[in-house]
């Protein structure tokens, strides 16, 4: 079958799934074994509180992004006016000006 015509890895992964992890550690029986799979299990339960800290992370700070986003928008228009007044003064100020004295 050439490689084109596949369409899964060509090779398979070096990877354990927990339950995986799990199953090996009920076979194998080594002390050096047993604290290998208890190493790697820990490490998967700690990559699962990261990914959920992550995410709670993340969404506290969209959150906060949408509430602020109206403060800053108003802030911004309001710098935005004053510097648009700013302008109109100085424009007003260079014009020659007409009519009586």
């Amino acid at each position: 079958m050439s490689s084109k015509k596949h369409r899964g890895a060509l090779y398979l992964p070096y990877a354990f799934t927990e339950h995986g992890v799990a199953m090996l550690a009920s076979v194998l029986r080594s002390k050096k074994a047993v604290q290998m799979s208890i190493a790697i299990i820990d490490a998967f339960i700690a990559l699962k509180q990261f990914a959920l800290t992550y995410k709670e992370l993340a969404d506290k700070i969209i959150e906060m992004e949408r509430k602020n986003h109206k403060h800053f928008k108003d802030i911004n228009e309001a710098l935005n006016y004053l510097l648009q007044k700013d302008e109109q003064a100085v424009k007003q100020s260079k014009r020659k000006q007409i009519g009586f004295r």
